[in-house]
């Protein structure tokens, strides 16, 4: 049997991105996704961008993982555009963690949903979404670069939210 410290990360805290993070940024990517990968011009733009929020884990100073929220001045509803967890942290509530992050960064900001898009293959990232009440609001066919289709899901934090359209 596993000893609990091990299952769970430990001294976690989160963090606005900087420019000297973009090489780290770049490596946990290249890991985590085969897919639609940011490079370091993407990720230096959306560091400095008002309408994106990138936010790092790190647990006893090493990254763990990323998310990245982007908003638009003519909505309320903010979108998850990238979580990713570092394949060596899968496992310890490190994806919780940082969608947990994400929900209250967004109600803080005064959001009235979160949505997000996310292929249709994978279960894990589907399973937590649903566990926060996200719910599927589209199919998008073909969605991702490798032909797979893609969910929209979307989490409204005031009923007026389930009227708007999301992009």
């Amino acid at each position: 049997m596993k000893n609990s410290m091990h299952n769970e990360a430990t001294h976690c805290h989160f963090r606005e991105a900087t420019g000297a993070d973009v090489t780290a940024l770049v490596e946990l990517e290249s890991r985590c996704f085969d897919y639609s990968r940011m490079g370091p011009r993407s990720f230096k733009r959306l560091i400095n961008a008002h309408s994106a929020h990138v936010y790092l884990c790190e647990c006893d100073g090493i990254l763990m993982g990323y998310l990245l929220l982007l908003t638009r001045s003519n909505s309320h509803i903010w979108r998850l555009y990238s979580i990713a967890t570092a394949p060596a942290a899968r496992g310890l509530g490190i994806g919780k963690r940082l969608l947990e992050f994400a929900i209250i960064t967004a109600k803080k900001q005064g959001a009235s949903a979160l949505s997000l898009e996310v292929k249709t293959d994978n279960i894990p990232a589907i399973q937590l979404y649903q566990k926060y009440d996200f719910a599927v609001v589209d199919v998008l066919p073909q969605y991702y670069d490798d032909g797979t289709d893609g969910y929209r899901m979307r989490l409204s934090f005031s009923p007026a939210a389930s009227d708007q359209e999301s992009r």
